[in-house]
């Protein structure tokens, strides 16, 4: 048995995780897998700390996470996570760690600590039949939020969803990106972090119930849209705004877009504790996910429609054939335009 645990807000996921994905862990490899869902990453991680904590250093309760950035950071600075193993793994040819974006994991380095499984890249949406030139960048969007009061609010952080929200508000306040890179600058970070905070409360009596509460998660935003309670929605996952359209909440005049001074991409990753006591089974099941045709099922828009972790270019022909053929729904916004 293999105890994965990961963000359980979407169906869709949870689907391809419990019956594509744990089909094949049983019918091919005899292991049988425990989905845990959860609304915090954190959760987990906490989990094992706590097991360290208590001394229990080889029979934890988490055999794999899948993880974002500040989560890993925690628990490789922390000596949570199980590393060194990734060239063992018969699909690691198919990763290009060279990439400076699979190489680092928010900054920090993967240094064999975790295993790429999905990229992707936030994007906004509207519905075309009732706003037809949303704002296109984020001082057009602080504009467009006190021009229409109540039209407008974000998932509160820690919130992964909100926080790259409050990431690009950052970056706007700092000027741009570009003024970011390098070393950490403590004083430039301290400039900008005050333009932000100054920002996020200036728009905050704009926002929906003016900015009294807000959405806990990104699932409670998607809600608020459906139901026009605000005028925009976003997503680290395009393809998200393509399966709400099919699944009716969200009508077919709904389309996504990027902005034109860029949004936030990144690649998330699983992990496994230091811990765990099943590393055998967590090896196979990240070997598994990191090959062509689980990668493939993963990209097709009717299942989750998210970007490969792997380069695809390195998988069978047949593989890449099936993946320069998957049909983009028009409600999502093309990898091109968000590039």
């Amino acid at each position: 048995q293999v105890n994965w645990f990961l963000w359980g807000g979407a169906d869709n996921i949870n689907q391809y995780v419990s019956d594509y994905v744990g089909g094949i862990l049983m019918e091919e490899y005899g292991i049988t897998l425990n989905r845990v869902g959860l609304t915090d990453t954190a959760e987990a991680v906490n989990i094992v700390l706590g097991e360290k904590e208590a001394g229990n250093m080889d029979a934890g309760s988490v055999d794999m996470i899948w993880i974002n950035g500040e989560n890993f950071r925690t628990m490789k600075q922390g000596g949570l996570a199980w590393c060194g193993y990734t060239e063992t793994m018969p699909n690691n040819a198919l990763i290009n760690w060279d990439h400076p974006a699979i190489a680092n994991d928010f900054g920090v380095p993967v240094d064999g600590c975790e295993v790429p499984w999905s990229r992707a890249q936030f994007a906004f949406a509207h519905d075309s039949a009732t706003l037809p030139n949303p704002p296109k960048s984020i001082p057009e969007l602080i504009e467009w939020i006190k021009a229409n009061p109540g039209q407008f609010t974000y998932p509160a952080p820690p919130d992964f969803t909100g926080a790259v929200f409050v990431r690009h508000v950052f970056y706007y306040a700092a000027g741009g990106v570009d003024n970011l890179l390098g070393d950490f600058d403590q004083a430039k970070y301290d400039e900008a972090a005050a333009k932000t905070w100054a920002i996020l409360n200036e728009i905050e009596p704009f926002l929906w119930r003016e900015g009294q509460t807000y959405p806990t998660s990104v699932t409670q935003l998607n809600e608020l849209f459906a139901n026009k309670e605000v005028a925009l929605v976003f997503n680290y996952e395009p393809a998200q705004f393509g399966l709400a359209v099919q699944a009716r909440p969200y009508p077919e005049t709904v389309m996504s877009y990027g902005l034109t001074d860029g949004t936030i991409g990144n690649t998330n990753y699983t992990i496994i504790p230091f811990n765990s006591p099943n590393k055998a089974a967590a090896l196979v099941l990240q070997n598994l996910l990191a090959s062509g045709e689980v990668q493939l099922e993963k990209a097709q828009p009717a299942v989750w429609g998210t970007s490969p972790g792997i380069e695809m270019s390195r998988t069978s022909a047949e593989v890449q054939a099936a993946f320069a053929a998957i049909e983009r729904h028009p409600s999502v916004v093309s990898a091109d335009e968000l590039a």
